[in-house]
């Protein structure tokens, strides 16, 4: 379902779905109320959801539609402002589980083939999570005058060739075997559904006696909504956080947040350790990567680095995360049946790179007593 006060808008977004064979738009609304209503006559997967709406708004809607359907799957839609990159991590506090930028003009909306690539993934793959948890399995949907039949239930996993955000589940996870050395600095990686990751595995590290080492932490975001994820950040777990300045000296009992837009790699200057923002061209289809950052922590701290691996679609950081052990160093990922998407997380797992696969409520805890000796 496209929920959104313009009709131009709804009918392009409309388009764009059903270019791709595995999507079904059953329904398009112009305000939270109506969407709310239409959760009674479809039986509706996702939900790309506007903020600014008349009527009734999406942050109203969100919780009304998450109480009737508690499976469902909705991607708030914002243009790309502080107020509207606030409200959207507000709302994943809330339960949507996924974001999307978009483009402030019309005909960027028409042409733009990166928001069109992202909107499809987002949609496919959170459709095929849903269905692929057997939590729920699609009724009949109501024919719109002129719509296709419904199509049957799929298993494709997302677009674009080798960037899956599912795996098999029978795949072998073989554990890798291997001293753990104190940590100096604790990377983490995440994308769809990090930021409620993050604050679950920040906050479980702040109570009791927080690790003394900096935190770094790519999140796939695009700018503007880095700078409200490190607030969110400072406000919901308590840890200083802020986002990367290029040249920064890392400091202990810091977390810093690579900046949408820009790497944010690591590097040794003399005796002390600093961050770098570089405008370097996308990694898995993504600016922040967390493959980069991996790589210049491998480089500069070798053995005493643990990596983390969270929550997110495609395979970025398994490359990276590779690099990491090669160097000696430790990766920990998040388990398949806790995650939004199991791709990054799962596709480090089965690369056999990592020393633990845990669910989200223990990795707090292990990351406390490898950093913390506790």
């Amino acid at each position: 379902m496209v929920v959104d006060d313009s009709a131009v808008v709804r009918g392009l977004i409309t388009r764009m779905l059903e270019d791709a064979a595995d999507v079904q738009v059953v329904t398009s609304v112009p305000n939270g109320d109506a969407a709310v209503r239409a959760l009674d006559r479809y039986d509706i997967e996702v939900v790309l959801l506007d903020i600014e709406m008349p009527v009734m708004d999406g942050m109203t809607a969100l919780p009304l539609m998450l109480n009737k359907r508690p499976d469902l799957k909705v991607i708030m839609a914002s243009t790309l402002t502080l107020h509207n990159a606030d409200i959207s991590l507000r709302a994943l506090e809330l339960g949507a589980v996924d974001y999307i930028p978009k483009p402030t003009a019309t005909r960027e909306l028409s042409g733009g083939q990166d928001f069109k690539r992202e909107l499809l993934e987002k949609v496919v793959t959170l459709g095929a999570v849903l269905r692929r948890s057997g939590a729920r399995r699609p009724a009949p949907q109501p024919a719109r005058p002129g719509a296709a039949p419904a199509r049957t239930p799929f298993q494709r996993p997302a677009l674009g060739g080798g960037r899956a955000s599912l795996l098999s589940p029978t795949a072998p996870i073989q554990l890798r075997q291997h001293k753990i050395e104190f940590p100096d600095i604790i990377a983490i990686g995440s994308s769809t559904g990090g930021p409620q990751a993050l604050f679950k595995v920040l906050g479980d590290l702040r109570s009791g006696m927080p690790p003394k080492q900096p935190i770094i932490i790519t999140q796939h975001m695009p700018a503007t909504f880095t700078t409200i994820l490190a607030e969110h950040i400072t406000r919901v777990t308590g840890w200083p956080a802020k986002e990367a300045q290029d040249g920064e000296v890392l400091r202990g009992g810091n977390v810093y947040i690579a900046p949408g837009g820009f790497h944010m790699l690591v590097e040794s200057k003399g005796v002390e350790q600093v961050l770098r923002v570089i405008d370097g061209p996308p990694e898995n289809f993504c600016k922040p990567a967390v493959d980069p950052m991996f790589r210049s922590v491998a480089k500069v701290y070798g053995r005493r680095a643990l990596a983390v691996i969270l929550t997110g679609m495609g395979s970025d950081g398994a490359k990276g995360g590779a690099v990491l052990v090669e160097a000696g160093g430790t990766v920990i990922a998040q388990d398949e049946e806790t995650a939004v998407v199991w791709g990054m997380p799962g596709t480090a797992a089965q690369a056999g790179i990592c020393s633990a696969v845990l669910p989200l409520p223990e990795i707090g805890a292990y990351i406390k007593k490898v950093a913390a000796r506790q």
